[in-house]
């Protein structure tokens, strides 16, 4: 009953402020009784017709005046809906003395109309819940600018300034953004990254407005506040959605401006050939275009939420039509498909040395260097739960490696060269059976001259990367390519390995550009894949940006169209069968809008129905249209977020981190 447009303005007015067709139940529930009483009149007191008749007289003066309002506003406004044919059809029934036929029409339009202001905000109710989920307290214990810790104050979450320590207790919800200084906790991440395990957080770790501390108490260094946060900026963008509209809905608006006459047409017509005033009445509701108009924003809304739940934000609707169409992905290679810092991929030890003891002396040597070996040392040793020893005489040269004294021994870790240069003897890389060509980085450890063995890291690539790329071709998608800035061995290993079709390395940026260039000119509709802090000119130049990991990276959301906000390349299948799902829903709806309006104008004009029935008909096709459109809301709840794609592959040649070989 009204154009798409007024029905978007009306599901994203601010909350509390209502809708504005002004309809709200008790009236109708009031306007409905006086009608059914007219009714009970007839049955009851046959005799006394009239009672009857100011009843429904009643009901249909109460139903009716919600509908002139909007009639009047749009008047005012200069605008031509089709409220004015239901207004013109209860007018109709009414002045003819039928007043319970226009009771009745009248409640159902009513009905219709809120199921048509009401289906968004149902729809949209996995985001509307994210949203409430803005906290508005805080506990502050440390002031932006002071150091000393003072006693805790409860404060609203808005007057938080960056530089506030706040504490964070177990159940409550983070409110701002910001970096941990003390204690561990489990949170619950679900609301931003859309991942279904709590995430264990500790000292140095960022954590989120909007999720939940489930266990630990926190002290956080707030970082981010207010709109700035990622928590801020994913409901700016979800709000943004849902106001943009797909090419389909401007056709609407477009030609609705037309409709009304062209039906008003048609009704002197037919009244010039019939003279039959219910034919006229009945074509004026049946050609009210509610199951039309609802066809595409419901379908819209249901598909961003279902995208939300999963962590994956589309900024603009006409992304998920165009996502459908894709059929060529280029993945950036460093930070995308793989983790972008180093991980030990071998452990070789010399015969008559355990592995694990390799692991002690390497990671105990370097446990206080920054180096990203080191780190990938450490975190190897705390994985497997080996227990280092305290490092003496620590001494880093860069460029070389370390030098260090592990339970009394002198220990060496570095380059061939650096142990060579402090007197370890032997065929130190002898038995080294990595390239270095390829990506990997290799170390050597010595224990008071004696070669010990040498550990082998590379920059991991990711586990969901070939299990991705293989659930995308299962959907249909022809070209999975690499681009990559890195070295040719390495790319074309790290390509092999997640099942790529192309393989480009040695590329500048602009070269990237260029080579998503040249694919849509091939006639290819291309998505591209980048983490969102170098990969921004190769994102604005696909169809489709699609930009991973954007939870707390300002760049990579406002880099990329789509931002997923965890790094799993397994949401990529699910949003290209997301989209497919959502174009045949709106197709769906769309042809059934259509043949809602041609049918009932042929059952109208051969009198198989009347102005109650085509009411009644009004209300059913809408609910059909919106039950078709709730499919989309609850896809992907069978999966687990992480496992949002195809089945791995049968075999993937991914490098088996940490192997122990003697």
């Amino acid at each position: 009953m009204q154009t798409d447009e007024r029905a978007q303005s009306d599901t994203t007015a601010p909350e509390g402020e209502g809708t504005r067709s002004g309809v709200n139940l008790p009236w109708i529930v009031l306007g409905l009784v006086f009608v059914i009483n007219g009714f009970l009149a007839d049955w009851f007191l046959p005799e006394s017709k009239r009672v009857g008749d100011l009843s429904a007289m009643i009901g249909a003066f109460v139903l009716g005046i919600p509908i002139f309002q909007r009639v009047i506003r749009d008047l005012k406004a200069g605008l031509l809906t089709t409220n004015e044919l239901v207004a013109i059809a209860v007018s109709a029934s009414f002045a003819s003395g039928n007043y319970r036929e226009a009771g009745l029409v009248a409640f159902f339009m009513l009905l219709a109309e809120m199921i048509e202001t009401r289906t968004a905000e149902g729809a949209k109710a996995s985001i509307e819940s994210l949203i409430k989920l803005t906290p508005t307290r805080a506990r502050r214990i440390v002031r932006a600018g002071e150091s000393a810790t003072r006693a805790e104050e409860e404060v609203a979450a808005k007057d938080l300034c960056v530089g506030d320590v706040i504490r964070i207790r177990p159940g409550d919800n983070v409110p701002a953004d910001g970096t941990i200084l003390n204690g561990s906790g489990s949170l619950n991440q679900a609301n931003i990254t859309g991942e279904s395990l709590p995430v264990d957080k500790r000292a140095g770790d960022e954590v989120f407005q909007g999720t939940v501390n489930i266990t630990g108490m926190l002290e956080v260094r707030v970082t981010k506040a207010g709109e700035d946060t990622t928590f801020g900026r994913v409901r700016n963008l979800i709000l943004a959605a849902e106001r943009t509209k797909l090419p389909i809905m401007k056709i609407v608006d477009q030609y609705m401006g037309f409709y009304t006459p062209l039906v008003l047409v048609i009704g002197a017509l037919v009244w010039a050939l019939s003279h039959d005033l219910k034919v006229v009445i009945t074509i004026f509701i049946v050609t009210c275009p509610c199951a039309f108009i609802l066809a595409t924003p419901t379908a819209i809304v249901a598909s961003l939420s279902a995208a939300a739940r999963l962590g994956i934000l589309i900024k603009k609707v006409s992304d998920i039509e165009l996502a459908a169409r894709i059929n060529a992905f280029v993945f950036d290679k460093t930070g995308t498909v793989t983790t972008g810092r180093l991980a030990v991929s071998r452990l070789n030890a010399v015969p008559g040395v355990e592995p694990a003891d390799l692991l002690l002396t390497a990671a105990s040597a370097e446990r206080y260097s920054n180096h990203p070996t080191a780190k990938a040392l450490t975190a190897l040793a705390a994985e497997v739960g080996v227990e280092l020893a305290e490092p003496q005489d620590f001494a880093e040269t860069a460029g070389k490696g370390v030098a260090a004294r592990v339970n009394g021994a002198q220990v060496w870790i570095g380059r061939e060269l650096w142990l060579r240069e402090n007197g370890v003897k032997g065929d130190i890389a002898q038995s080294v059976d990595l390239d270095e060509t390829q990506g990997y980085s290799l170390v050597y450890v010595a224990r008071d001259g004696k070669y010990l063995g040498w550990v082998g890291l590379s920059d991991q690539t990711r586990e969901e990367a070939a299990v991705a790329i293989t659930g995308l071709k299962a959907e249909g998608v022809r070209r999975a390519s690499l681009v990559s800035g890195d070295r040719k061995p390495v790319a074309v290993r790290v390509g092999k390995e997640i099942g790529c079709d192309e393989v480009v390395a040695e590329c500048l940026p602009q070269d990237k550009v260029e080579f998503v260039r040249a694919m849509r000119q091939k006639g290819y509709r291309v998505a591209v894949v980048g983490d969102g802090v170098n990969d921004a000119p190769a994102l604005a130049a696909g169809d489709i940006g699609i930009a991973m990991g954007a939870a707390g990276s300002e760049v990579a959301v406002n880099s990329a169209t789509i931002a997923l906000m965890n790094n799993d390349l397994r949401r990529l299948p699910f949003l290209i069968r997301l989209s497919r799902m959502t174009r045949m829903v709106i197709n769906q709806n769309f042809m059934f809008g259509i043949l809602f309006v041609l049918g009932g104008l042929c059952l109208a004009w051969m009198k198989f129905i009347t102005p109650i029935t085509a009411a009644a008909l009004h209300v059913v096709g809408s609910l059909i249209v919106v039950f078709n459109s709730a499919r989309l809301v609850r896809q992907g709840e069978e999966l687990d977020p992480a496992e949002a794609g195809a089945p791995a592959p049968a075999a993937a040649s991914q490098p088996q981190p940490a192997a122990l070989t003697p």
